[in-house]
């Protein structure tokens, strides 16, 4: 993951620019472009993809990811963060189905990966 600060002219803002594979993430414009597109997401989607890219390599529990993403104390569900987990690998991962950046470990939680590994054997 490389992460890009960006000193704006004029008003003296940084913008930071986070990299990895074919996706961008502007935090503070709020942007995600994946292949030169600019990609829709919602606030929560796209907060949900912020935190991930703060947990990097961490093993997040649903009930972490809600106190992040939602909030403390708000009467969200935990397959409310399967559901938003979904539609952002819909809009991040190279194939969906493989899961490469957003891994689901079993019992546990999710994990943010960069990095794309490949394994040859």
């Amino acid at each position: 993951m490389v992460v890009e600060y960006v000193l704006a002219v004029g008003n003296g803002a940084v913008q930071e620019i986070t990299h990895f594979g074919a996706v961008a993430v502007d935090t503070v414009a709020r942007r995600l472009t994946v292949r030169g597109q600019t990609i829709e997401t919602t606030a929560h989607e796209f907060d949900l993809l912020r935190f991930f890219v703060n947990h990097e390599d961490t093993v997040v529990s649903r009930l972490q990811i809600l106190n992040g993403v939602w909030g403390i104390g708000q009467s969200v569900s935990e397959r409310t963060v399967d559901n938003f987990i979904a539609r952002l690998r819909q809009k991040i991962e190279p194939d969906p189905v493989s899961h490469c950046h957003i891994q689901t470990v079993r019992g546990v939680g999710y994990r943010f990966i960069s990095r794309v590994q490949r394994e040859s054997y």
